[in-house]
């Protein structure tokens, strides 16, 4: 069956693909979005969404349990995992019925099915009952996303080696767990699972946690994850990972020594790769780098009519940067004014305890680059509301220009990081200076004012330090 032409069709249902579908139909092109599975992609089903709502049942565990300290008497904290993982899935529905809401509203069709370039301007579509279908479109956005990556020597088997899609279903909680991989997603896991009560052995090949983050920030979570009990191992060379019965040893190298432990769950949290094969790219020449499709500002690729966004780029794998991409490749396809996303002003977040977010360079990289550079970091334990919190652990630091005061990233780790980030983003969107951000009045007591203070420390003027 050959559905109507349409201007736009968008091959990906996920953050990338439903916001360019969304920006499309406002935009009054005629729209088909083409989804195998569930609108909302990775993020929302297996990613962002479940993933945070776990990370608050574990929030709300943790200070529940430190609530004597506010004066408030509970008996005791226990987790009830079925009922966490009741409230997560009720979020996630809830989106996904509002982004499919929204698709309706913009008068996006949505097609269930597998997609396939045969040209470029059909996509061949196999349905779930097994039948084809063929899209034509003036012009197709190529949003297919990312799937989770391994290790040769740990092959995931869904079962005790987990992955990351695996472990948001678990239905009690592992005595012990060995998490492989300390990224965003790796770091989160462990936060949930050693609050939720599993001895977690966590283990990571680069010199220290969260690698692309300013190494700052990686020293003080590693710090900190060890004083709250987690086993942590950086610079280890994992070497196997092998199945007994209803567990796991695992086998790996750090400092010169061999380290044989047995867990009962192993979490693969060592990337994810992109969902490039088998769409038809290579017959029709797109230009390919290291399997993701290469694109120009406007996410457009070598051939024309051919869009390109999200994960299958070489962006940063953010749902956030996917949206703003589609939002771009929508108006370009509707010859709207439209500007470039400003990868320099993209934030980074995780939202492990204590959380993590960034916006910008990293000193390093800031003096890789030939900049001279001046660092402010004001320390929470110094900040009224971190203690009003009772979370005094972690810093704002950052990373200015010494010649121009340009802030030129800024790192925090700590309370509600993730939100904090903000402004710094709006900052160096801006490209504001330090003394410009220093200069804003915050409120008092808010934890925004140690952006403030590392902004005057930059400059040689804390105050409250």
């Amino acid at each position: 069956m050959t559905q109507p032409r349409y201007d736009v069709a968008i091959l990906g249902g996920g953050p990338g693909g439903y916001v360019a579908a969304i920006r499309a139909g406002q935009l009054g092109l005629k729209t088909v979005l083409i989804e195998k599975e569930k609108v909302g992609g990775t993020c929302l089903h297996c990613g962002c969404i479940p993933t945070k709502a776990l990370l608050e049942t574990a929030e709300i565990l943790r200070m529940t349990r430190r609530a004597g300290e506010f004066g408030v008497r509970v008996t005791e904290a226990t987790l009830d995992l079925r009922a966490a993982q009741e409230r997560k899935d009720r979020v996630v529905k809830k989106n996904t019925m509002g982004t499919e809401s929204l698709l309706k509203k913009n008068k996006v069709v949505i097609v269930k099915g597998t997609g396939r370039l045969t040209a470029r301007d059909k996509i061949e579509i196999r349905e779930p009952a097994g039948g084809l279908a063929t899209v034509d479109a003036g012009a197709v956005i190529l949003a297919t996303g990312s799937k989770v990556g391994g290790l040769p020597m740990a092959p995931v088997d869904g079962r005790v080696v987990i992955s990351s899609d695996d472990i948001l279903g678990l239905d009690r909680v592992p005595e012990s767990l060995l998490v492989i991989g300390a990224g965003a997603v790796g770091v989160e896991f462990a936060s949930i699972y050693h609050t939720f009560g599993s001895k977690v052995v966590l283990i990571e090949y680069q010199p220290r946690l969260i690698p692309i983050e300013d190494a700052d920030l990686g020293e003080a979570l590693q710090r900190s994850f060890t004083r709250q009990g987690i086993e942590v191992h950086t610079g280890a060379n994992l070497k196997s990972v092998r199945v007994e019965a209803d567990a796991a040893w695992s086998e790996f190298e750090v400092g010169g020594e061999t380290k044989r432990i047995r867990t009962e769950r192993v979490l693969m949290a060592a990337g994810r790769k992109p969902v490039t094969e088998g769409i038809g790219l290579e017959a029709l020449g797109v230009a390919m780098e290291r399997g993701f499709v290469k694109v120009n500002g406007y996410q457009e690729t070598n051939v024309p009519g051919l869009y390109a966004i999200g994960d299958i780029t070489t962006s940063p794998a953010l749902a956030h940067v996917a949206s703003h991409e589609g939002i771009v490749a929508a108006e370009r396809v509707a010859k709207q004014p439209t500007h470039p996303v400003n990868y320099h002003a993209i934030p980074s977040c995780t939202y492990c305890h204590p959380e993590v977010a960034s916006v910008g360079m990293t000193e390093a990289q800031a003096r890789a680059a030939g900049r001279q550079v001046r660092v402010g970091k004001f320390p929470f334990t110094a900040n009224s509301k971190a203690g009003i919190l009772g979370e005094g652990d972690g810093f704002v630091k950052a990373v200015t220009d010494a010649a121009t005061g340009e802030i030129l990233g800024v790192h925090i780790i700590g309370v509600r990081a993730t939100e904090q980030i903000a402004e710094s983003v709006v900052a160096r969107h801006f490209e504001a200076t330090a003394l410009e951000l220093a200069e804003v009045v915050h409120a008092h007591p808010t934890l925004a004012e140690a952006t403030m203070e590392a902004m005057f420390g930059a400059e040689g003027r804390s105050i409250h330090i």
